[in-house]
């Protein structure tokens, strides 16, 4: 694992164009073991003792004291996805115009096309399917009875949409991807991923690099201990566990860190209301048990 400033180096270099993307990234993961953890290391460890205070910053308390992050850096791939997205909002933004033909192209290629049935009189879709009266199919629109909906081809479709993206008629998620995942998509949605795609293919370089820069910028913002906070041992615990920090009114029960205060700082109306929810709950939880459906 690499150190705070061999990191804050090799940002650096490659931010400069002293070295290339794939040499920055062999020398990363060549450092990079699996299972290995950075408050383990010597560096992390000597510059802690700068930083860590004499006291819980929460309770107060100076038994087991630790820095606890406020912030984590995301997975590479997490960066790479946001980079991509964002310079695919700035090609939408810049120039919305796309090819038929490419559209269709990528259509027949990424989807299966499933048509919303229509009412061949007044083109209302999804028309009501009987099971037993004849003609089969009813309009709830105009009434009309027929035994054959009409389906809008795809040409038509795509037609529509490059005229008005807005139209009722193209909004339907009637395109199912060919990928294991069967992702249902209307044409705008299809569209973005097509754009996606034109601009991983474009800017593929300028992308990773972008993404790594920002992985390795976070990385040392951690390894920094900017956002930290000295906390004790069951402060720590509570907050990346538990998800709650130490009620700043009462200081003394734990709350959820999207809560002002502790369910026992609530005004008493409140308080009962929301201990009555989490009895309920509490039932609930147990009855499913029983049945056999927790």
């Amino acid at each position: 694992m690499m150190t705070y400033y061999e990191l804050i180096e090799l940002r650096d270099k490659l931010t400069n164009g002293d070295i290339s993307l794939e040499y920055a990234k062999k020398i990363f993961w060549s450092e990079f073991k699996e299972g290995e953890r950075a408050w383990h290391s010597k560096d992390w460890k000597d510059r802690r003792t700068n930083v860590l205070k004499d006291k819980c910053e929460i309770c107060g308390s100076r038994e087991t004291l630790t820095l606890q992050h406020l912030s984590h850096p995301k997975k590479y791939y997490e960066y790479e996805r946001d980079v991509t997205k964002k310079y695919t909002q700035s090609l939408r933004e810049s120039y919305s115009i796309i090819n038929k033909s490419d559209f269709g192209e990528y259509i027949e290629k990424k989807y299966d096309y499933v048509p919303v049935p229509l009412c061949p009189n007044c083109k209302n879709k999804y028309p009501n399917k009987r099971k037993r009266k004849k003609p089969q199919y009813l309009c709830t629109e105009c009434r009309h009875e027929f035994n054959e909906p009409i389906y809008m081809s795809i040409d038509a479709l795509i037609d529509l949409f490059c005229k008005n993206e807005e139209a009722a008629e193209v909004r339907d998620k009637c395109f199912v991807s060919k990928d294991k995942w069967k992702n249902q998509h209307n044409l705008s949605q299809v569209k973005y991923w097509l754009q996606r795609e034109k601009v991983k293919a474009k800017n593929d370089e300028i992308i990773k690099k972008d993404a790594f820069l920002l992985y390795l910028e976070n990385n040392i913002k951690y390894l920094s201990f900017e956002d930290t906070i000295t906390a004790c041992k069951k402060c720590a615990y509570n907050f990346d566990i538990n998800n709650m920090e130490l009620c700043p009114k009462c200081k003394e029960y734990y709350k959820s860190i999207k809560y002002p205060t502790c369910i026992q700082c609530l005004p008493e109306e409140k308080r009962k209301a929301v201990l009555d929810s989490i009895e309920f709950g509490k039932e609930m939880q147990e009855m499913h048990k029983k049945l056999g459906i927790d």
